[in-house]
């Protein structure tokens, strides 16, 4: 396994991405878990996760180190948070989900993770989950509807958190717009918000109409 850069957590194989495991001997989603020098590693699909496709993509800039408090919103059934657990596994990794169905799988998924705390939420309102969030260092989102970065803006000033990820998906934005106008919008709307981007790239061919945008509290 070659190493990253990336905080020490995440590692390169065959053109593969994987991630140390927090919770050796669980699978999440079917990966691949093989076992060198003692340690066991997942493979982290990139056509099955926006962060994986971010960082095969060339990706510059992922600020969740070992110890991070992420808030993550939008954690779906808990593929890509447990990722996020390998990677911040001596922090903690609260994952705000809305659609009852996936938040059963997500809280399955938590089980094996201690530093996996589900919360049934609306990612949008940050007053209903702030009694479980004692504060944030980074913010990452992958929700799927309007005002993707206003979101982010309002979870990092809620939570104190002075990093956030977006993945932007250009179509739960405007289906009529080029995702180039979306995108373009997104990241002036994030400026606005007193934000500083510090790496924005394409998601595809992993992820198509989708930017995944890094932002830095000034």
């Amino acid at each position: 396994m070659e190493p990253t850069g990336f905080n020490g957590r995440i590692f390169r194989e065959g053109g593969r991405l994987y991630t140390l495991s927090a919770a050796p001997g669980i699978r999440v989603y079917g990966e691949r878990t093989p076992r060198t020098g003692g340690m066991e590693y997942r493979e982290w699909d990139a056509s099955r996760s926006k962060l994986a496709a971010y960082i095969a993509n060339g990706g510059e800039r992922v600020p969740i180190g070992i110890g991070s408090r992420v808030l993550y919103l939008g954690a779906s059934s808990g593929t890509t948070a447990s990722h996020v657990s390998d990677i911040a596994s001596e922090g903690r990794v609260w994952c705000v989900e809305s659609a009852p169905r996936m938040f059963r799988e997500l809280v399955e998924n938590c089980r094996s993770r201690p530093n996996m705390i589900p919360l049934l939420a609306d990612a949008t309102k940050p007053a209903t989950y702030a009694f479980a969030v004692d504060g944030a260092d980074v913010v990452y989102e992958d929700v799927a509807q309007k005002n993707q970065v206003d979101i982010l803006a309002d979870n990092m000033g809620a939570f104190g958190a002075k990093y956030g990820m977006v993945a932007v998906k250009a179509r739960s934005e405007d289906v009529a717009e080029s995702p180039r106008a979306v995108f373009a919008r997104a990241e002036a709307r994030l400026r606005e918000r007193g934000l500083r981007i510090t790496d924005a790239r394409s998601l595809e061919p992993w992820e198509g109409s989708h930017e995944m945008i890094v932002v830095e509290g000034r």
